[in-house]
This record gives C-alpha cells, sequence and structure tokens, in this order.
C-alpha cells in the first residue's frame, strides 16, 4: 500500500506510450543504450505509421532495398565537442539508410561541408557501411521518425525531446558547441539544452543564419555556444538561401569554437 500523500508508481511506460522517451531516456547510462532505447520508440502513433508505410511502399528507385522504417539515433563519436542538430529523418533518406542524413541530397550537402572542413572522412554518406567516419561532431536531431510532409507535430516534437535532452547530457562532458540547422531545429534544441542542465536566456533568442549564443557553465556543465545555420533542404540549395560557402563558413566557426582541428580526410 502507497504511504500517505504517495501516488503509486505502477508499471513504466511501454515503448507504445507517450511516456515511455521521458521515463527511459534519463535511465541510459551511455549513448550505445540510449541509442538501442530510441530505435526501439514507438511513442508517436503517426510517426510510426508513417515510417513503417514508407517502408513498406518504397520509392521506385529503392524498390530492392530493406527500409529501415525506424527511429533513427544519433550518429557520431561518444566523445563529440560539437553536435549538429537537424529537424528529423527524411522519409527516403535516414529512414531507408537507418543513418542521420544519409541517402538524401540534403545529407550530400551536409557531410560535404564536415568533409570540407575535416570533420568526416569522406564527403558522401550513401549507406550505414559506407565507409564514413566523423571526426569530434555528432549529428541527430530532436525528431527521430520521419514524419508526414517532413512536418512534426508540437506533440511529436515535446515527446521526442528526452531523446536530445538526454544526448546532450550524455555529451555535455566535452560537448563546447552545437550547430541547429533551421529554426525548428534551434527552437527544438534550446529546450532540450535547458533539460540537460544549461541556463537558457530570457527571452529565447531568435533564429536566425549565423546567430550566436553563449550559454554559461553550470551545475557541472561546460560553457556552450550555440550557432545558427539554415537547414540544407533541397528548398534551400536550391533557391541559393543556403550556399555551400555558407554551410562551410558556419561550420568552421562551430569547430573553432569547439576546439577541433581540421581531422585527417580520405584521399
Amino acid at each position: 500500500m502507497a504511504g500517505r500523500g504517495c501516488a503509486p508508481t505502477g508499471p513504466p511506460p511501454g515503448s507504445d506510450e507517450r511516456g515511455f522517451p521521458a521515463h527511459q531516456a534519463p535511465r541510459c547510462a551511455g549513448l550505445a543504450a540510449l541509442d538501442a532505447a530510441v530505435v526501439g520508440c514507438r511513442a508517436c502513433p503517426r510517426l510510426v505509421a508513417w515510417r513503417e508505410q514508407v517502408g513498406a511502399a518504397r520509392r521506385a528507385a529503392f524498390r530492392d532495398r530493406e527500409y529501415w522504417a525506424k527511429p533513427v539515433p544519433g550518429f557520431g563519436p561518444p566523445d563529440a565537442a560539437l553536435v549538429v542538430v537537424g529537424l528529423a529523418p527524411a522519409a527516403h533518406g535516414a529512414n531507408r539508410t537507418g543513418r542521420m542524413f544519409t541517402g538524401d541530397a540534403s545529407g550530400d550537402f551536409l557531410f560535404a561541408g564536415l568533409h570540407a572542413v575535416g570533420l568526416a572522412s569522406r564527403p558522401t554518406a550513401t549507406h550505414r557501411g559506407d565507409g564514413l567516419e566523423l571526426y569530434g561532431v555528432r549529428v541527430t536531431a530532436p525528431v527521430h521518425c520521419a514524419p508526414p510532409g517532413n512536418r512534426p507535430t508540437p506533440a511529436e516534437r515535446d515527446t521526442c525531446r528526452p531523446w536530445l535532452a538526454a544526448e546532450l547530457g550524455l555529451l555535455a562532458p566535452g560537448l563546447r558547441a552545437v550547430v541547429a540547422l533551421g529554426g525548428f531545429g534551434w527552437q527544438a534544441l534550446l529546450p532540450a539544452l535547458g533539460a540537460a542542465g544549461w541556463p537558457l536566456p530570457r527571452p529565447r533568442p531568435a533564429f536566425g543564419h549565423g546567430a550566436e549564443l553563449t550559454l554559461p557553465a553550470a551545475g557541472g556543465r561546460p560553457e556552450l555556444r550555440v550557432l545558427g545555420c539554415y537547414h540544407p533542404s533541397q528548398h534551400n540549395t536550391f533557391t541559393g538561401r543556403l550556399t555551400f560557402a555558407m554551410l562551410v563558413e558556419v561550420l568552421t566557426r562551430a569547430r573553432e569554437l569547439a576546439g577541433l582541428p581540421a581531422g585527417p580526410k580520405d584521399p
């Protein structure tokens, strides 16, 4: 019998319940455990149905490929000093390949930029076994499932937030800089940083390409620099809103703030 004034705890939420990320994410002792828990999440029925529908129907160009069709975990070393935060997996990109920003035009643009500044071993990303390595940088997203129309709902974003907050918390000892891609990434990142232990300014600063924010050290968390960059969507890159030079400029600045050298690159 529960003590006076104490609510019964009950069983933990299952992977298909909305409370699963909030319950499970803080209990993950390392990034490997967190990534495994992310992959098993089924907390958002609309996203589960969509990612699996896309994986079953498949695009004609990938008819002979098996789709991942599950939540996509972050990608990069566990001691990353820099994190790049996107939006969500693309239906026929990461939802197909199972790796963030891998297999679509946005990822081609991003990884070419990371390679240009010495943070990736190669400029292309095609599948999980392609040999791509990241140096000191981890790529992740505030929503881990492909959403219909590439538009997660606010409720889906908030349900998924504990995964990002836990990921940032696990990286915190060595984390020095974060790049948010697009307004959605910026708006989703800030509360996740707050949940991970960094104090946020009031009012919260607006997103802008090249915007910079310094979060002071607190609670064992080091000072953190947050940068904004337009998302490398095809719309942004085709219209010239985001050029390759603009992306490289932000990534170079982020690499320097993170204290990362221009790492080795494959020929």
